[in-house]
């Protein structure tokens, strides 16, 4: 195969598991040409990417037909051998039946599945780790899957990073797109109180997220807590991540910049659970979540932004001495 098309155009997340197929297919395919459809600002995780030919960007906020359509057109002429599509939605079944590739492949969820060459069951849970539902699409092309997503941060990224990234010091990253897969701000105060104060804490995340990092800033008091929201690039987060002591994060984005670059991670699960298939991968990790037996848990696969009980005992029964025993 010359030509190969990656379609995943959903959040950071679901994009960097899905960078374990880059890793299988040029394996398999080396001289391979392979091209990685996301949504516009998740392009920025592959600069510089080495087995990377070109980065395909459809801005679904506020160009979604219209961006469509010049994929559509841009990927018909390029005559790919094979799109693997990830996603189940319909108009990326739509673009993976009209590229003309030789070999469509993609999710038996997919409203469009009937018209791939080969359509794939996805289950939720099993016991399987989405890295390992996204590689079933193309199980029969390599010798060995590999089962964990990888960045490549440039030596930029890296130099940038290597500005903090001296002595001990560890990286929470508190923040979540969803009310109920996010860590209370308290809870974040509690564990940095207990951080030694002859360490480094550096909080991690956009800069929407600066409100948060300076009330956990203000409330810890510790002494050498600073907030990186907004600072640093994807990359450069995920530089830090990988020289970090211990990196804390929800059941989010964070944690999965922190599979890639098999950096030490403690991820805290609130409302969800690692049995969907979205746990951390690195060699040094651990999921911490509440031991009380809540018949509420989980509430749903993706957070929510409200607790549907409205009391949050998934999260606020997660005492911080449960993260103490990783620093």
């Amino acid at each position: 195969m010359n030509k190969i098309l990656i379609i995943q155009t959903a959040s950071i997340g679901d994009v960097i598991l899905a960078t374990a197929l880059i890793e299988s297919l040029h394996d398999a395919y080396p001289g391979a040409a392979i091209d990685f459809l996301v949504k516009k600002g998740n392009e920025s995780l592959f600069r510089g990417h080495p087995f990377l030919h070109e980065v395909i960007t459809w801005d679904k906020r506020s160009e979604k037909y219209v961006g469509f359509l010049r994929i559509a057109r841009k990927t018909r002429k390029i005559h790919y051998d094979l799109v693997v599509n990830i996603q189940r939605f319909f108009l990326t079944g739509l673009l993976t039946a009209f590229s003309g590739a030789r070999e469509t492949r993609g999710f038996s969820k997919n409203p469009l599945s009937f018209l791939f060459t080969r359509s794939f069951t996805h289950l939720i849970g099993k016991g399987k780790h989405e890295v390992s539902r996204n590689q079933v699409l193309i199980s029969d092309l390599f010798p060995e899957a590999k089962l964990r997503p990888r960045l490549y941060p440039t030596s930029a990224d890296e130099a940038v990073a290597g500005k903090f990234a001296t002595g001990k010091y560890y990286t929470i990253s508190p923040a979540s797109l969803w009310f109920t897969k996010q860590y209370p701000v308290e809870k974040w105060i509690e564990l940095v109180r207990l951080i030694p104060g002859d360490a480094r804490v550096y909080l991690l995340g956009a800069r929407a997220d600066l409100e948060i990092c300076t009330e956990i800033i203000t409330g810890s008091g510790h002494p050498g807590i600073i907030s990186l929201a907004g600072e640093l690039t994807l990359l450069q987060s995920a530089a830090l991540m990988k020289r970090a002591k211990m990196n804390f994060t929800n059941d989010s984005a964070p944690m999965h910049l922190a599979s890639a670059m098999n950096a030490p991670v403690a991820a805290i699960y609130c409302s969800t659970v690692p049995e969907f298939g979205f746990g951390p991968l690195s060699d040094d990790s651990s999921v911490i979540e509440t031991g009380e037996k809540l018949s509420c848990r989980p509430c749903g696969l993706h957070g929510y932004r409200a607790c549907p009980e409205k009391h949050f005992h998934c999260a606020f029964t997660i005492r911080a001495e449960q993260l103490t025993e990783h620093l």
